[in-house]
């Protein structure tokens, strides 16, 4: 037996009763939490904080991701003491925790006596010590210390009853670091993937501008000065920072492996477009985790809650599976920029809740406490600098009260699409290297044919482009810029089989060295789409009109691809410039499926027709007729099914239902006119004929 003692009591646990965590799954329970820093105030705080915590109804607590410099105060001595007597008392209260590896924040001990763990730019300066991520992923010196402290802290707490999870570093990012470690690395990684340096010479083009390399001395990490380098060796600078976060998460899950293998790891992803490999840095998790920061500003609701849908979908589609909010908004944020909005009554609650419905088993809220001192005082907490619980820490009691209640009907419960976005993160950083038009943005492109999936109620999961397609009905393949036959030959055989695909312009441009293809775009993808482009016009921020089948008018802009039929039908013509009344978006017949090609970047209207009325011929799942700010998603699991409606605006909206449904929030019955006040929730099972509902049609 061992025994942990708090101020109350002393707590008995057997090592026999722990379990396994990732063989019970623990992690995908439905729950909330919150984010602490023991470290950050005096200790005479951390029960009251705690017993509050347990009262409210939170489950699971992060810490100690920044506190490198309280666990390891100098070289090679740990002082772990704190976190023990703070960890007992979470037990003692029967609050799970979750670790936060901290290798984001290197202390100064660390970076004064070896200088290699800081990051140097382009232009020289060196990436200091201040807020956090100041250090360099290819350091020898930051992989050592690293290690040893994970290592250590690992069988600290690999058989505390509390501990359940870790999360490694914090918010990874690229940061296109040029220190000699990195220009070494570089240059290793590149004789690794091309072997000669005639062979790198043929697959960069370096016969431009007389770039050819005569010697492996002469490669280095594209300085500064001019950004117009060569741009196969920029994408292939980006590549190889992927793979050197892949390998520094690695260094640290092989440790937590061997010592903790009964607890899960996962990273907190935060901001897109991240110019990170997700799916690669995930591969080796258990479950991925998104920080989640919708913005409250009034100015923001006609984007913040479509935006944030698409974050959440994209999380989810790292793993293809639930995952974790690390950090979920709690008040207004700020730190480098000044202060947002305060979160309106019900934001909180409603935008959590938006989580959970999207995939989310625990969401995890940033902070309990807003800081007293530091860079992050202003970016607020569930409880500001008074210490005094108030409006916004009551409504995330609310949600803590509803979750908890609710958890047993969430348990088991999955998003199911039948649509997906194909999302790569190589194409993303080819069409910034070099951008094609003015207005014209990969990331932002999803977010419009997403936007209108969403206010369709057509869920839709968003996946790596290399991932299989069984199971999905509709494709949406932003321009896949680069190219090669096995993404044409998955594409094909996926309409074949009776899949319905949709092409963008700017696809089949360039092959994944990122040299220009010498045959008509849309290169491989010609065959499926049954087009080829004849001449293409970056019309950037000028708008231009779109006329469909049924005579009605549409904007397009940035983009316009004069089409010549192959085989393909045209279902859209341009109505101005000299190509007036050619072909801009068609439809190929393709084995059993289909195959739309859009040749321009249409609005939203656009995309609303054009998907409702593929998601008919398809056979997909739709709502009618959801109000601005308002989004209609599912959970299923077995014999059960939960319809989520959101309204995440600051205006009463109202839903009509067609057929019966009990709130599992109130268990009060639901039928015709359902009235969603700003920010409301209503989560409905069916009371009759099965598993449909409401407003669903095929």
């Amino acid at each position: 037996m061992i025994e942990v003692y708090s101020n109350q009591s002393l707590v008995h646990y057997d090592k026999r009763e722990l379990g396994t965590i990732r063989e019970r799954n623990d992690y995908s329970n439905v729950q909330i939490g919150v984010d602490y820093y023991p470290e950050h105030w005096d200790e005479s705080m951390w029960e009251k904080d705690i017993k509050l915590m347990k009262e409210t109804g939170v489950k699971v607590v992060r810490v100690a991701e920044f506190a490198w410099s309280r666990l390891e105060p100098s070289d090679g001595s740990f002082d772990f003491a704190w976190l023990d007597r703070a960890l007992d008392l979470f037990h003692a209260y029967g609050i799970q925790i979750v670790i936060g590896t901290p290798t984001a924040t290197p202390p100064r001990w660390l970076t004064s006596a070896y200088p290699d763990v800081l990051p140097i730019l382009a232009d020289g300066g060196v990436f200091h010590p201040g807020v956090r991520g100041h250090r360099c992923y290819n350091s020898a010196s930051l992989r050592k210390y690293g290690r040893r402290i994970i290592e250590a802290l690992a069988r600290q707490y690999s058989s505390h009853p509390a501990v359940i999870g870790w999360q490694t570093d914090n918010e990874f990012s690229m940061l296109d670091c040029c220190c000699d470690s990195c220009n070494l690395a570089f240059r290793d990684w590149v004789q690794q993937k091309y072997g000669t340096l005639e062979q790198l010479n043929s697959e960069w083009g370096t016969v431009v501008w007389s770039g050819s390399y005569s010697s492996w001395s002469e490669l280095t990490v594209p300085y500064g000065a001019s950004p117009f380098q060569n741009p196969s060796l920029l994408l292939d600078f980006q590549r190889f920072q992927w793979d050197s976060v892949i390998a520094f998460q690695k260094s640290q899950i092989d440790v937590l492996r061997a010592i903790c293998p009964h607890h899960f790891i996962t990273h907190n992803f935060h901001s897109y477009p991240q110019r990170l490999d997700m799916h690669g840095l995930a591969e080796e998790l258990d479950v991925a985790a998104f920080d989640y920061y919708p913005n409250p500003s009034p100015k923001k609701q006609a984007t913040a809650p479509y935006s944030g849908a698409l974050s959440l979908d994209l999380t989810r589609g790292i793993k293809r599976r639930g995952f974790w909010i690390m950090e979920q908004l709690s008040g207004p944020p700020g730190c480098w920029f000044p202060m947002w909005r305060t979160p309106y009554p019900g934001l909180i609650r409603a935008y959590a809740w938006q989580a959970i419905a999207r995939g989310a088993d625990t969401v995890v809220h940033f902070r309990w406490r807003s800081a007293a001192a530091g860079a992050e005082q202003f970016w607020h907490g569930l409880i500001d600098h008074s210490n005094v619980p108030g409006r916004r820490f009551a409504e995330f009691g609310q949600l803590c009260s509803e979750v908890n209640a609710l958890a047993p009907l969430l348990e088991g419960t999955l998003v199911m699409s039948q649509t997906a976005i194909l999302y790569s993160h190589e194409q993303l950083a080819a069409l910034r290297i070099q951008p094609q038009a003015e207005g014209l943005d990969y990331y932002d492109n999803i977010k419009q044919y997403h936007r209108a999936l969403t206010k369709r109620g057509i869920s839709c999961d968003v996946v790596d482009w290399r991932q299989p397609l069984e199971g999905y009905k509709l494709v949406i393949v932003p321009s896949l810029y680069l190219h090669d036959e096995e993404a044409a030959q998955a594409l094909e055989s996926f309409a074949e089989g009776g899949g319905t695909v949709i092409l963008m312009s700017r696809s089949g441009v360039k092959n994944m060295n990122n040299i220009c293809v010498m045959q008509p775009l849309p290169g491989l993808f010609s065959r499926a789409a049954g087009i080829t482009v004849e001449e293409y016009d970056p019309v950037g921020d000028e708008v231009h009109t779109l006329r469909d089948a049924e005579g009605n008018l549409y904007a397009c802009s940035h983009w316009c691809d004069i089409l010549c039929l192959e085989g393909a039908e045209p279902i859209a013509w341009y109505e101005d410039d000299y190509y007036a009344g050619v072909p801009a978006a068609t439809l190929n017949r393709f084995g059993a499926g289909k195959v739309y090609y859009i040749g321009t970047d249409p609005g939203e209207d656009y995309w609303l027709k054009l998907l409702g009325d593929i998601a008919l011929d398809a056979g997909l799942e739709q709502f009618a007729e959801l109000p601005e700010g308002v989004q209609a998603f599912k959970r299923t699991g077995e014999n059960r099914e939960l319809l989520f409606l959101l309204n995440l605006s600051r205006t009463a909206q109202s839903i009509r239902l067609e057929k019966h449904y009990r709130s599992a929030l109130t268990g009060n019955l639901e039928t015709g006119t359902v009235m969603l006040p700003p920010f409301a929730v209503q989560i409905l099972q069916a009371v009759s004929s099965g598993l449909q509902e409401a407003g669903v049609r095929q």
